[in-house]
């Protein structure tokens, strides 16, 4: 949670600064954003090819541990769409490319941004930011009433870091494994998703 109202407080800094016109011409270029898109792409591509993990939890679960990524998969994409029968100014590809974020937000929101404006990429930060929240905040009350993999559903991406200890401490050490291959393979998903939803 700390991380996330960090990445909270640097957004709206750069906000303000941008606003009051106190940021350099050079960081105003498309370009920037790009190289900074191609820098995560690269990293998301190292953390999940060095992670052993993934690999040991299919090992142990079977093809049943990838029915969770599934699930969130189907479950986001369906929220989404339900989402833009409310907003009729947002178009259904618009809240897709969002929900598609599954809580990554530092790169679904560039990613965004970059093709669709700054607009809905700061819908995207935002939105996936709250999920993150929501997680952290009421996953106790979760599992209690949906079961000890809603969480990790939730949790998106960040159930490989961020969300994990408190999905470690509420659905039990039994599903760290799954939380963690959950993580990696919705990780690995959300630039294709959202590249995809993007072109359409």
């Amino acid at each position: 949670m700390k991380q996330s109202l960090i990445y909270l407080l640097l957004f709206a800094l750069g906000v303000i600064l941008a606003l009051w016109g106190h940021i350099p011409d050079v960081l105003l270029k498309d370009d920037i954003s790009k190289w900074i898109l191609y820098g995560l792409l690269f990293f998301v591509g190292v953390q999940i090819g060095s992670g052993k993990n993934m690999f040991t939890a299919v090992k142990r679960f079977g093809f049943k541990i990838a029915l969770v990524p599934i699930a969130t998969t189907v479950g986001t994409f369906a929220g989404a769409a339900l989402t833009s029968l409310l907003l009729p100014e947002r178009s259904l590809i618009d809240c897709l490319s969002v929900g598609a974020g599954f809580a990554y937000y530092s790169l679904s929101s560039i990613l965004i941004s970059e093709f669709r404006g700054a607009e809905l990429g700061t819908v995207a930060l935002l939105a996936n930011i709250m999920r993150e929240f929501i997680v952290l905040v009421f996953t106790p009350w979760m599992v209690k009433y949906f079961g000890k993999l809603s969480p990790i559903c939730a949790g998106g991406a960040t159930t490989m870091d961020t969300t994990l200890p408190m999905i470690t401490k509420y659905s039990g050490s039994d599903y760290v494994v799954v939380a963690l291959f959950h993580g990696m393979v919705i990780d690995f998903s959300v630039p294709l998703w959202v590249s995809f939803f993007l072109t359409l």
